[in-house]
């Protein structure tokens, strides 16, 4: 038996683009995602802390240290440049869940700069 576990999280990501016409996803700074350990193309479940709206898509690499956080194509109706967003990732555990379980989660600045960590890398 699985249980599903947060895995990765970054917290109140600003998003600093919109792209309805690009073929959907959410496309997060490299570095971010390597920090907290998304893959592209993982599935991942975005909250917009602005309107509440919530979503899954997929993370693909934007540009290494751009900052960038970018909705794409029907994810883009869900915000607007400048929203705080929380980004997730889960895991798939077996039960009984080892002890500590202990996610990878980024507190971001406004320029989408880790200021500290909820928990450590």
């Amino acid at each position: 038996m699985f249980i599903q576990m947060l895995r990765a999280k970054l917290h109140h990501a600003r998003v600093t683009d919109i792209d309805i016409n690009y073929i959907g996803s959410i496309t997060i700074d490299a570095e971010l995602l390597e920090q907290v350990g998304i893959l592209p193309y993982e599935r991942v479940q975005v909250v917009n802390v602005e309107n509440g709206h919530r979503l899954e898509t997929y993370a693909i690499r934007g540009e290494p240290g751009s900052g960038t956080i970018q909705l794409n194509g029907a994810s883009g109706h869900h915000g607007k440049v400048g929203d705080r967003l929380i980004i997730m990732a889960y895991a798939l555990v077996p039960l009984p869940v080892e002890q500590p379980w202990t996610p990878k989660v980024a507190v971001l600045d406004e320029r989408n700069r880790i200021v500290r960590w909820i928990s450590s890398p």
